[in-house]
C-alpha cells in the first residue's frame, strides 16, 4: 500500500517530472566563478609541514646507499625519511595475487621505475622541502630494464621481484562451451595480434594529501582527493597498521577531474600519514605536473592475440583470446582489475557460444597501473572490432553486414554471455537502424566513393560495444581458481549508500557515498528525490563529500564504473521513496484518508480524491521532530534514512568461472569518415556518428556532457597520446609538450543520437554512459584509417610518423657525416656530435686550465665544487636550471690516454634527483697559428630518467645555451677569445649531461 501511495505520487505529482530534463546543474554557479573548494583551497591546521618527494631516476637500480645528513641539516627541515624507515612503521601494501611479494609506496633497495618515490622530505614549506631534496646523495647501481610485456616473459629477460618468477604475476585459463570444435568445424579462422599503448587520463586537478596523527589514540586523519572505491581504506588501515576505525578518511567539496586515475592517491596516502606520524605534525603534500606525468597511475597496456571460427557468412562461431597485460612495476590493488572487468563481456555485443582464454599479468619497469576511463574497455575493444574489421575485408563483406549479423538478438534479453555476463536489456538491431538512417551513413559512402575517385585517402568505420557499469565487486576475484575462490571467501555485489534526511523544519537534505569528480551528483540527485517528495529540486540540498568517521559507506562505495546513476542515484530514490511511505502514513491520518490516496506534489501532501484536502510537506516532514509521540504507530520515524542496496544479480564468479562482471549493460554503435591527407599523414575526422542507449536518461544535458568528454579523451587516445618509455626505462613523454593532448581546436563535434531501453535491474532503469566511447572511439577511428589506407594492421596513437611507416616504410637512415656540431638524435636521449672552437692562449695554457679543478669550477656554468680525486679523475658538484627545472646533480669525471698538451680522451657521468647520464670523447689542442689554441672534439653522450623525460624538446636549445656560457667563461679565464664553430667544452657536457634537465620543480 506505501509503495502504491509513492509510486502515484511520482506518477500523479506534476505532468513532466524533474527526471529527464536538462536543468541548470547546481554546481556551476561556483565552480565557473571560481569558487569550487578544492584541496590545495582549503585552510591547514597549525603547523602543517610540507612534503615534497624525491624520485628516482632510474628504471631499474639497486640503491647502494642514501646520504640524507645535509638535507636533515637545512634550516626549516623536520625529516628526511627513506624506505626503511617507512617500512619500519607500515606494512606492505597489498599485492593484487596471491603471491610472496611486497609493494610498499617507497622504494626498499631497489627502485622499479623512474619516478619511484625513494626519499620524502618534510619542511616549513615546500620550497625549503624541495632545496633539502637536492641536498641527498643517492648512489645508485643500474640494473638491466624491460618496458615490453613479451619481453618481461622472454628468457632471461631482468626480472622486478623474485616472487614473481620470470615476470609472470598470473597465468590463467579459461573454457566457455566447446571452442575446439567450433574451431576444428569452421570454414575460416581470422587472427589479429594487437599492442594497445599505454595511456593516461590527465585531470586538471593533481593530487593532493594533508594528513595527521593522533599519537593519543594511533589514529589518523586524512583529507585527500581520492575516488575510492573504499575498499582500497582497508588496504590503507592495514599499510598503516592500525584498525579502519583508527582511519578518518575525508574528501574535500569538489575535485578537478579524476576519470579513475585518482584511485591511485592511496599509496601517496600512506607515505604522507607515515609522514606525519613521524613528526607528529599534519603534513601537507600537492603533486605536481611533472610528478603526475611520470609517476601517477596510467592505464595497462595490452598485447592480445584473438582468433575467430567464422561460418562463410561471416557469422563468428567462437574466440580464442591471448592477453598478456602489462602492470607495471607493482601490482597494487585493485589490479589486475583492468583485465578482468571486461571477463564477462569478451564477446562483445554479439552472440558467440564458445570462448576460450589465457590471461597472464606481467610486470615490467613503468608505473603502476590503476583506473582510468573505460579501464579495461578500450583494450578488448580494440582487438575485438579490429578483428570483425579484419573478418569483413577476409570474405569480401561488408564490416557493417558482419556487425549486424553477430548481434545479439533483441527477443534474448536478459541475455547470458559465455563468459557470464547478464546483459540487462537492448534491441541491437534497432539502434543501429537509427544511428544509419539518422546520421546519414548512405551519404557518407558516397562521399568516400567520390573522395577515391579523386585519389584521396578516406575511410570508414564501424564498431558496436557494450559499455557495462556498476561493478561486482567479485569480478577480480576471476583471477584466482575456484579451489582458491573457496579458501578465501565469496565476494561479490556493488553496493551502494545513501541517506536522506529531514530537518526540523522540513528540509531534505541528501548525502551519498560517492564522490563527483565534475558528472553533477548534486543536480541529479535533487532531481530524483524531488520527484519523489513533490518538491523542487532547489528543495534539495545534497552534499557528496565523504567522512569514513561520520557517513554511511560501504566497501563498494565511491565514483567509479559509472555506477552513479544506475546504482548511487537509484539508492537515494529508494531512501526518499521509505520515508514517503512513512510520511504518507502520517498525512493520512491527519487527512483522514487511506495512505493510497495520498500524493505529493507542488510542496504539498494531498488527497487524490480531493486536492484541497492537503497539508504543507514542510509540516508533515517535521513532525517527526517536534512532536515524535503524536505520530501513527506504524509509521515509524521520519528523520533520517540510509539505503544500502546491493542488485540480487551481481553474484560471485561460479565453479565454471563465469561472472557477472557489471551489472547494467549499454550499448553503443559508432561509425566515422575520416580522411587521411596524402602529404602530411593527418587524420582528419570529416564525421563522428554515436547512437547510444544507456537505459532511461536522468538529465539530458549532461549524458551528452558525458559522451563528448569520453569522445574528447578517446580521440587523445587514438590520435595523439601514448606514454613513451625508452628501452632502459627512461620515461619520454614528461611534459605536455611530449605527451600530447586534444585541445578543442582538435576535436569536432560527434553527432549523438539516443535510443532508450531502461534496464531491469535499477529502480530508475538507467545505465552507465560515461565511458563508452572510451572504449568504443579509438577502434571505431583505427578501422576507418585502416579502411582508408587498405592495410590490415594498425597501432594507435594514429600519429602521421606511424602512418608513414605503413604507407611509405620505414624511414631510411640519416646520411653518413652528417654537419658538425649537431647531435644526432636517436628517441631523443643520445646525443653525438663533432665541432671545433678557438680559444686565446697556447695549448700548455688551455690543457692547464681544463686539468685545474679552481679554474674549472670558475669556468663551468652552475658549478659549487670540483675536487680532484686523484691527477686524472675529478668529481664536481654542479645546478643547472632549464626550462621548467633546475636540480643539483653529482659528477665523477675520469681522463685516459692522455697526450699532453695535445689530446686527452675523457669519460664520465651524473645524477640528480631526477635525471642521469654519461658521456664519452675526445679533445684535441693544436696551435692556431695566432698565438691561441684551435679545440676539436667528437662525443657520444646518453641521458636518461627525467632528463629523457622532457628532453626531446629542451634537449638542443639548453645544450647551447650551456656551452656558450662555458666557453665565454674559458675565454675570459684565458685572457679573451672568440669561439669558431660548435661552441663545447666536453668536461663541461661531461659534467652537467645527466643534470641537464631534471631537478627542482
Amino acid at each position: 500500500m506505501v509503495q502504491a501511495a509513492v509510486q502515484s505520487a511520482n506518477s500523479e505529482s506534476r505532468a513532466e517530472p524533474w527526471v529527464g530534463r536538462s536543468i541548470e546543474r547546481v554546481e556551476d554557479a561556483a565552480l565557473l566563478s571560481g569558487r569550487g573548494r578544492f584541496i590545495d583551497d582549503l585552510g591547514v591546521p597549525p603547523g602543517t609541514l610540507h612534503a615534497t618527494i624525491l624520485r628516482s631516476p632510474y628504471a631499474h637500480a639497486d640503491i647502494l646507499s642514501i646520504d640524507v645528513e645535509a638535507a636533515r641539516r637545512l634550516a626549516g627541515v623536520a625529516a628526511v625519511l627513506i624506505g626503511s624507515d617507512i617500512k619500519a612503521i607500515t606494512n606492505s601494501l597489498v599485492v593484487g595475487v596471491k603471491a610472496p611479494v611486497e609493494c610498499w609506496p617507497i622504494a626498499i633497495d631497489r627502485v622499479r621505475y623512474v619516478g619511484e618515490p625513494v626519499a620524502v622530505i618534510v619542511a616549513i614549506d615546500r620550497a625549503r622541502a624541495e632545496d633539502a631534496a637536492e641536498l641527498i646523495n643517492v648512489e645508485y647501481r643500474p640494473r638491466g630494464a624491460v618496458v615490453d610485456p613479451l619481453g618481461a616473459l622472454a628468457p632471461g629477460a631482468p626480472v622486478l621481484h623474485d616472487g614473481f618468477p620470470g615476470n609472470l604475476a598470473s597465468d590463467r585459463t579459461f573454457r566457455y562451451g566447446d571452442p575446439e570444435k567450433a574451431f576444428a568445424d569452421a570454414p575460416h579462422r581470422f587472427s589479429i595480434d594487437v599492442r594497445y599503448p599505454r595511456n593516461s587520463c590527465t585531470p586538471i586537478e593533481t593530487y593532493g594529501v594533508v594528513a595527521s596523527h593522533d599519537a593519543g589514540e594511533d589514529a589518523y586523519e586524512v583529507l585527500a582527493n581520492f575516488q575510492g572505491p573504499f575498499s582500497i581504506h582497508t588496504v590503507i588501515a592495514r599499510a598503516l597498521k592500525v584498525p579502519g576505525n583508527r582511519l578518518r578518511l575525508r574528501t574535500p567539496p569538489d575535485s578537478g577531474g579524476s576519470f579513475g586515475v585518482k584511485q591511485g592517491v592511496f599509496p601517496y596516502i600512506v607515505l604522507i600519514a607515515a609522514a606525519a606520524r613521524v613528526t607528529q605534525r599534519p603534513v601537507k603534500w600537492i603533486e605536481d605536473r611533472l610528478e603526475h606525468l611520470t609517476a601517477s597511475v596510467s592505464a595497462t597496456n595490452r598485447a592480445t592475440s584473438l582468433s575467430a571460427a567464422v561460418a562463410a557468412d561471416g557469422e563468428i562461431l567462437a574466440l580464442d583470446w591471448d592477453q598478456v597485460e602489462d602492470c607495471g612495476a607493482h601490482l597494487r590493488a585493485p589490479e589486475p582489475a583492468t583485465l578482468y572487468r571486461m571477463h564477462g563481456n569478451l564477446t562483445g555485443a554479439y552472440d558467440i557460444s564458445h570462448v576460450s582464454v589465457r590471461n597472464r599479468v606481467v610486470v615490467t619497469n613503468k608505473t603502476p597501473t590503476g583506473l582510468n576511463r573505460g579501464f579495461g574497455g578500450p583494450q578488448v575493444y580494440f582487438a575485438l572490432e579490429r578483428l570483425v574489421q579484419r573478418i569483413a575485408t577476409g570474405l569480401k563483406l561488408d564490416p557493417l553486414d558482419v556487425i549486424k549479423r553477430n548481434l545479439i538478438d533483441a527477443g534474448a534479453f536478459p541475455y547470458r554471455t559465455a563468459t557470464g555476463a547478464l546483459l540487462d536489456s537492448g534491441i541491437y538491431q534497432e539502434a543501429v537502424a537509427r544511428a544509419v538512417e539518422q546520421g546519414r551513413l548512405a551519404e557518407l559512402k558516397a562521399k568516400r566513393d567520390a573522395a577515391r575517385a579523386e585519389g584521396r585517402l578516406y575511410g570508414i568505420g564501424f564498431t558496436a560495444v557494450v559499455e557495462p557499469s556498476v561493478s561486482n565487486m567479485g569480478y577480480i576475484t576471476t583471477v584466482l581458481t575456484a579451489a582458491e575462490r573457496r579458501k578465501a571467501g565469496p565476494k561479490n555485489g556493488a553496493q551502494a549508500t545513501a541517506t536522506v534526511g529531514l530537518d526540523p523544519v522540513g528540509s531534505v537534505t541528501v548525502h551519498v557515498a560517492s564522490v563527483p569528480q565534475g558528472q553533477g551528483h548534486r543536480t541529479v540527485l535533487s532531481q530524483v528525490v524531488a520527484d519523489v517528495f513533490g518538491l523542487q529540486p532547489k528543495d534539495i540540498r545534497v552534499n557528496t563529500e565523504i567522512d569514513t568517521a561520520k557517513d554511511a559507506w560501504s566497501i563498494a562505495s565511491g565514483n567509479y564504473a559509472s555506477r552513479f546513476a544506475a546504482a548511487v542515484a537509484a539508492t537515494a530514490k529508494l531512501a526518499a521513496e521509505r520515508i514517503a511511505g512513512r510520511l504518507a502514513r502520517i498525512a493520512a491520518s491527519q487527512l483522514n484518508v487511506a495512505a493510497a490516496d495520498i500524493v505529493f506534489a507542488n510542496g504539498f501532501v494531498a488527497s487524490k480524491q480531493n486536492p484541497e484536502n492537503r497539508i504543507a510537506f514542510s509540516r508533515v516532514a517535521a513532525l517527526g521532530h517536534w512532536s515524535p509521540g503524536s505520530l501513527p504507530d506504524d509509521a515509524g520515524q521520519t528523520i533520517r534514512e540510509t539505503v544500502f542496496w546491493t542488485p540480487p544479480e551481481l553474484t560471485p564468479p561460479d565453479e565454471g568461472d563465469r561472472i557477472n562482471s557489471s551489472l547494467c549493460h549499454g550499448f553503443i554503435f559508432d561509425f566515422c569518415g575520416v580522411e587521411v591527407d596524402r602529404v602530411t599523414l593527418e587524420t582528419r575526422i570529416d564525421r563522428y556518428v554515436t547512437m547510444h542507449d544507456c537505459g532511461t536518461i536522468l538529465h539530458p544535458g549532461m549524458v551528452d556532457g558525458q559522451i563528448r568528454g569520453g569522445f574528447t579523451q578517446a580521440l587523445g587516445a587514438a590520435l595523439y597520446e601514448e606514454y613513451a618509455y625508452a628501452e632502459d626505462g627512461s620515461f619520454l613523454t614528461g611534459t605536455l609538450a611530449d605527451y600530447l593532448l586534444p585541445t578543442t581546436t582538435e576535436v569536432p563535434e560527434p553527432e549523438i543520437f539516443h535510443m532508450e531501453t531502461p534496464s531491469p535491474f535499477t529502480s530508475l532503469g538507467a545505465k552507465g554512459v560515461g565511458e563508452g566511447n572510451c572504449m568504443s572511439t579509438p577502434v571505431c577511428l583505427a578501422n576507418a584509417v585502416a579502411d582508408a589506407l587498405g592495410v590490415a594492421d594498425v597501432t594507435l596513437p594514429l600519429v602521421p610518423a606511424r602512418l608513414a611507416e605503413l604507407v611509405r616504410g620505414a624511414e631510411p637512415p640519416p646520411p653518413v657525416g652528417g654537419a658538425t656540431g649537431e647531435p644526432v638524435r636517436e628517441g631523443d636521449r643520445r646525443l653525438r656530435g663533432e665541432g671545433q672552437a678557438s680559444v686565446k692562449g697556447a695549448p700548455e695554457q688551455v690543457w692547464a686550465m681544463l686539468l685545474d679543478p679552481a679554474t674549472l669550477q670558475s669556468v663551468i656554468p652552475g658549478c659549487q665544487r670540483v675536487d680532484r680525486v686523484t691527477s686524472t679523475h675529478f668529481r664536481a658538484d654542479v645546478t643547472l636550471g632549464v626550462g621548467p627545472v633546475t636540480g643539483r646533480y653529482r659528477t665523477d669525471v675520469q681522463l685516459f690516454d692522455l697526450d699532453p698538451p695535445r689530446s686527452v680522451t675523457l669519460r664520465g657521468g651524473a645524477t640528480g634527483a631526477l635525471g642521469f647520464g654519461n658521456a664519452e670523447g675526445r679533445i684535441t689542442l693544436a696551435p692556431d697559428g695566432e698565438g691561441g689554441t684551435k679545440l676539436t672534439y667528437q662525443y657520444d653522450a646518453a641521458i636518461g630518467g627525467k632528463v629523457a623525460s622532457i628532453g626531446g624538446r629542451l634537449l638542443d636549445g639548453a645544450i647551447r645555451v650551456v656551452i656558450g656560457q662555458f666557453f665565454a667563461a674559458l675565454a675570459r679565464k684565458a685572457g679573451g677569445g672568440s669561439e669558431t664553430g660548435g661552441r663545447f667544452s666536453l668536461f663541461a657536457l661531461l659534467a652537467k649531461a645527466a643534470g641537464l634537465f631534471g631537478g627542482r620543480r
